[in-house]
């Protein structure tokens, strides 16, 4: 298993986590196998959005004498209510929701405590002003949340919590057909079939500067729905029309800026297991470069992927690795004392360019790279 800091958390998290999608079926005992076999294959985090109690009932279960191996992303404002999963902006149902939670995990914190499911500008208000961001802030004093935490798909919506909320960990939808797609309330739009009529060019503007927001501020992201909910893996349902794989998947949703860990849905330990068979793929297996540039009516001409086509490099630079630290700086229109550092580090600097060329008739996407790096190091100055 690989591994990765989770922004300024300093919590280390497995590249791969576990949704709870499947975890209730056969009764709960799902949940039991599925993190049996996630201990097994090194997989330490997971989310659980749900509050259905037999399936908080079951995760207790299974995580008795074995809390501290695994960190756990559970929200707050999910509740159980008529039988049924609910999204509230009540404060008190929260608070005894949250309560409900801990008492049926049978643990006294969380790791990441998420406020769940904030898709409007309207409704991250509420949250606001209705107490539920201050109530965060305070299972965070009393240490019975570690970090906080906010579910989204609307990138404008994140980016505001990030900016004005003191996010520490955004759980966000993460995959090469959304990152085209605008910011909308309606999360039903990202896979709307009328979406994807037309020509498509490069990532949205709002969804690249949110994942360089989140990388500048130490937020790191947590990524659903980076199959699509399957239909990314099949061709026919794909609105790419062209499937991909499950490695190209988790690779591209991996490679953005701040994403620390994908959380796959799995209903069954096999399931789970192809996930965590990303961490043994080779490159070939993981690339998803040629067929991003196979799409029909959709390109990312000229624009980086960072999929590391164009190595290797003559004199060793990693090109992916500068490009993105030029884009982060670029988007602040300064160079973040991160930003500068990380670069810093590199055992290569754009500087040390000569300019030969090889890298762009690599580049399955026709970027200017000669000409990042020149930019590049005019901004870091070497």
């Amino acid at each position: 298993m690989e591994y990765r800091t989770l922004g300024d958390t300093g919590l280390s998290v497995s590249v791969i986590g576990v949704g709870c999608e499947g975890m209730l079926e056969e009764d709960g005992r799902m949940a039991g196998k599925l993190l049996d076999a996630a201990e097994r294959l090194g997989i330490n985090y997971f989310d659980l959005y749900t509050s259905n109690p037999q399936l908080r009932t079951a995760i207790g279960r299974a995580l008795r004498g074995r809390r501290d191996r695994f960190l756990i992303q559970a929200h707050l404002c999910s509740i159980w209510e008529n039988g049924q999963y609910c999204r509230t902006r009540d404060l008190e149902e929260t608070k005894k929701g949250f309560e409900e939670m801990l008492t049926l995990l049978d643990t006294d914190y969380v790791d990441v405590g998420m406020i769940h499911y904030c898709d409007a500008m309207s409704d991250w208000e509420s949250i606001v002003h209705n107490g539920i961001l201050d109530y965060a802030r305070e299972l965070k004093r009393e240490g019975r949340i570690r970090h906080i935490g906010l579910s989204s798909h609307n990138p404008l919506v994140a980016e505001r919590a990030v900016v004005e909320g003191g996010i520490e960990v955004l759980m966000f939808s993460v995959n090469p057909c959304y990152d085209l797609q605008p910011a909308d309330e309606d999360v039903e739009q990202l896979w709307s079939e009328s979406a994807y009529d037309r020509m498509l060019t490069n990532m949205d503007p709002d969804r690249q500067r949110l994942y360089e927001v989140c990388q500048r501020r130490g937020v790191g992201i947590t990524v659903m729905k980076a199959f699509g909910g399957g239909d990314l893996l099949r061709a026919e349902l794909s609105p790419a029309g062209v499937a991909l794989t499950a490695n190209q998947c988790i690779a591209y949703a991996l490679s953005r800026p701040a994403v620390s860990v994908v959380l796959a849905g799995a209903h069954s330990v096999e399931q789970l297991e192809e996930s965590a068979a990303y961490c043994e793929a080779g490159e070939a297996e993981r690339d998803y470069a040629a067929a991003l540039a196979s799409f029909p009516r959709i390109r990312w001409e000229g624009h980086c992927m960072y999929c590391s086509h164009c190595a290797p490099c003559p004199m060793e630079i990693s090109v992916a690795d500068v490009t993105k630290f030029l884009h982060l700086a670029e988007a602040q229109g300064e160079v973040p004392e991160t930003v500068r550092e990380h670069y810093r580090v590199l055992p290569h600097h754009a500087g040390e360019c000569i300019g030969c060329g090889a890298c762009e008739t690599r580049c399955p996407f026709g970027v200017a790279i000669r000409e990042n790096m020149q930019r590049a190091a005019q901004i870091f100055g070497y």
